[in-house]
């Protein structure tokens, strides 16, 4: 069974649109952990309009799961990760002005630049994931740059899942075969949700963790934050 991380980006920037600490990021953590999820990311960005780096460091005191830090691998992100030392760091190409993650590395061009990062977290003991498109050749050349795992960007699967389902999940299967032929663990993430993540799992047997946020919380909203992490969890066990 892949393990499902929240993402609590969201928590951050509904307690930011009013200043406080309403709601409270901190216990949302607990309350995730408490309700079943195996994991809290985070993904702090430059401008902090959501998580920010104390809030990163505050929620490495009580996450007793999988802590994981996303994030574009710039000076400062380098060394809040090193001084965090979370369970894992997930590099992502974000633009500085980025709204949200939308695209993979391209791990031959930043082979170098990304091996160095990998090299410099992996000898301070932390897991490294690279997040990638479902592209055989960028999940090849992923092994080059260092990581222990990749995690495919899901959003085309979400986007074309409504209409042909063995489409949609074409590519990341491939994917997933030549991870697992590289040994790389696998994780994926983005517009992953209640309709199509039981899908994808099945899919893709291979899948060590998801890590959801948007679609989750605004789930939450109607059914409640306990009860949506219990539909998750379901859809990532057959």
């Amino acid at each position: 069974m892949a393990k499902l991380s929240v993402n609590i980006n969201k928590i951050a920037t509904l307690r930011n649109a009013r200043g406080g600490n309403l709601p409270n990021l901190i216990q949302v953590a607990k309350d995730c952990e408490k309700f079943g999820a195996q994991g809290i990311t985070v993904h702090p960005r430059p401008d902090a309009r959501h998580i920010r780096y104390e809030d990163v460091r505050n929620l490495k005191q009580m996450v007793t799961t999988e802590f994981n830090i996303e994030g574009y691998p710039s000076p400062d992100f380098i060394d809040l990760v090193l001084e965090v030392k979370p369970s894992q760091v997930t590099l992502v190409p974000d633009a500085p002005e980025a709204l949200t993650s939308n695209n993979g590395w391209d791990t031959i061009k930043y082979q170098k630049m990304l091996f160095d990062i990998c090299q410099n977290f992996k000898k301070e003991g932390i897991r490294t994931s690279l997040f990638v498109n479902p592209d055989m050749v960028m999940v090849r050349n992923a092994t080059l740059c260092g990581t222990d795992r990749i995690e495919l960007y899901t959003e085309s699967y979400a986007t074309n899942y409504p209409y042909n389902p063995a489409i949609a999940i074409r590519d990341y299967i491939c994917a997933a075969e030549e991870a697992m032929k590289q040994g790389l663990g696998l994780n994926a993430g983005h517009d992953l949700n209640l309709h199509n993540l039981s899908y994808f799992a099945q899919q893709i047997p291979q899948l060590l963790e998801v890590s959801i946020g948007h679609a989750l919380i605004c789930d939450a909203l109607y059914l409640g934050l306990e009860k949506t992490i219990q539909n998750y969890l379901r859809c990532l066990q057959f």
